[in-house]
């Protein structure tokens, strides 16, 4: 396991204990999920946060209080023992010195309280990626429409997955496939706008006649960028989407050539960390 999905569990931990369990942080427990003393692990906190372990737990603990103080009745020796303060004297002193208000001043509606949300260690996004021509080739596969509203596509798309497992789709597409090294291809088709509609597909290269209620999709030759998503899916592909939303169409403003857009599915154990599925962007050539 990488130091961020370490630091990210431990980020959990804290929250958990200081929003449901209402108990002290265990150094012992932080150790052992680090991996390392918790001397160590707090060298490597600051280093890579600019703010030590201890005052990220204060500032979560003080946010919290100050949220308390303004959507409940609780009293304020209450809260001060809820978030492990010796004494009620001890937690004003240092929610004076957080919010710059005491805690009886906070539950006045016009005062404004500093908030330090939740840590969310940032993942590491490195993808490996090439630009590939591609001799065209036939791909065969069932289709559906989704809505694009309120992005169900997002929740539908997983589903039509699921369901072409249960009713044999996935293991006709499979047997039918004659592509080397063979995968499964689910293509983003034709978007109506109008609509707001999106054609998804699940396909695989064949040289077979399609079987009965089941379509032919032709691809030319083309250009494509790939991009390689490593790990189990669907949150590896998911991730090198928002990679590429956020990030790659921003920095390599490429035309986009007069073909789908493509998620390419390996064979192999999907929820094995080492699962390799990719991305392919049509690139239009530069005249």
């Amino acid at each position: 396991m990488e130091w961020n999905e370490k630091l990210q569990i431990i980020i959990d931990y804290v929250e958990n204990h200081l929003q449901r369990k209402e108990e002290a942080i265990d150094r012992e427990e932080i150790s052992k999920i680090a991996e390392c003393s918790f001397g160590f692990f707090q060298k490597v906190f600051s280093y890579m946060y600019g703010i030590s372990f201890a005052e990220y737990v204060r500032s979560r603990k003080l946010t919290l209080a100050g949220y308390d103080l303004k959507s409940t009745d609780l009293k304020v020796i209450d809260i001060s023992y809820r978030y492990g303060y010796d004494s009620p004297t001890s937690f004003t002193k240092a929610f004076q010195l957080f919010h710059g208000v005491s805690p009886s001043k906070a539950r006045d509606r016009n005062v404004v309280l500093k908030v330090v949300p939740k840590m969310q260690v940032a993942e590491r996004r490195e993808y490996s990626w090439r630009l590939e021509q591609k001799d065209g080739f036939r791909l065969v596969g069932k289709s559906i429409t989704v809505s694009c509203e309120n992005n169900l596509h997002f929740r539908k798309i997983p589903e039509f997955w699921n369901e072409c497992q249960r009713n044999g789709i996935f293991a006709k597409l499979i047997s039918i496939d004659t592509a080397s090294p063979k995968g499964l291809f689910g293509l983003f088709g034709t978007y109506d706008k109008v609509l707001n509609e999106l054609e998804y597909s699940m396909m695989v290269i064949s040289d077979q006649e399609p079987p009965q209620g089941f379509t032919e999709l032709h691809i030319p030759d083309a250009a494509w960028a790939i991009f390689d998503c490593i790990g189990p899916v669907p949150r590896a592909i998911q991730k090198g989407w928002q990679y590429l939303n956020e990030e790659w169409l921003v920095k390599y403003p490429f035309q986009h050539a007069q073909c789908p857009e493509i998620e390419w599915y390996g064979s192999g154990n999907v929820y094995d960390s080492n699962y390799l599925s990719q991305i392919w962007i049509p690139i239009a050539e530069e005249e």
